[in-house]
């Protein structure tokens, strides 16, 4: 139930958010577009929690390895529909022309920020599995879901841009950072709801890097690999 509120929360937020920007540019607004995004968000979040703990977990371990496969599995199935597209939500290998020049110096102060948080709070004595965990679950599940699926559609809820950076922000880049945020900072506990401000800095902050690099590459072979890697580098270092 707890889950199910907290859910419920984010969802609210989005919803409540997204409307409101969205009516101050109602030309480039899709009502249906965010119920869209707003559904995917619910669907992965059932999937992630082996539907609220009412499928059996029949892989086991100490990591959640049952719902982040799920999740993947259903973002694959998402992605591959003729409204979304496995190119447009950046499940392909081919780079946009002279993209990794602009984005491997971005990739290196990447990974020097989670250096920089590993070696300021160490992480403790670290297990195969969880070394396996973090180096594979984290970025093909999330990325494919927050950088692929729910960023196209949020793109297509609010398709005005702005160029920054050399790439073309919009307010549904925006959010796809700060749902990315919420799913580790906010949640809902002995009745009444948390939010932790330096969880959703350390998760929604680094996710706007991850969008540029979607972005400015077109597709999402980074984010994957330097999520992983942000992950990981507390259990070695």
């Amino acid at each position: 139930m707890n889950g199910l509120i907290g859910l419920g929360g984010v969802l609210a937020l989005l919803l409540l958010v997204g409307t409101a920007i969205g009516l101050t540019d109602r030309a480039r607004f899709s009502w249906r577009w965010l119920l869209v995004a707003a559904l995917l968000v619910a669907v992965n979040d059932a999937l992630l929690t082996g539907l609220y703990g009412l499928l059996p977990n029949v892989i086991g371990g100490a990591w959640n390895w049952q719902g982040k496969l799920l999740a993947l599995a259903a973002t694959l199935v998402i992605a591959a529909s003729p409204a979304f597209g496995w190119r447009r939500s950046g499940l392909t290998l081919v780079q946009a022309p002279g993209s990794l020049k602009a984005a491997l110096p971005v990739a290196v102060l990447y990974c020097a920020f989670f250096v920089v948080i590993a070696l300021a709070f160490p992480g403790g004595p670290a297990t195969g599995e969880d070394i396996a965990f973090q180096l594979t679950m984290p970025g093909l599940e999330e990325e494919p879901f927050y950088r692929g699926v729910l960023l196209l559609a949020l793109c297509q809820a609010f398709t005005g841009t702005k160029r920054f950076l050399g790439v073309d922000w919009s307010w549904g880049a925006v959010l796809s950072c700060v749902l990315f945020g919420l799913a580790h900072a906010f949640g809902f506990w002995q009745g009444q709801f948390s939010f932790d401000p330096m969880t959703m800095a350390l998760t929604a902050l680094p996710s706007f890097i991850a969008v540029w690099l979607r972005l400015r590459t077109g597709n999402l072979l980074l984010p994957i690999l330097l999520h992983n890697f942000g992950n990981a580098v507390s259990l070695v270092v």
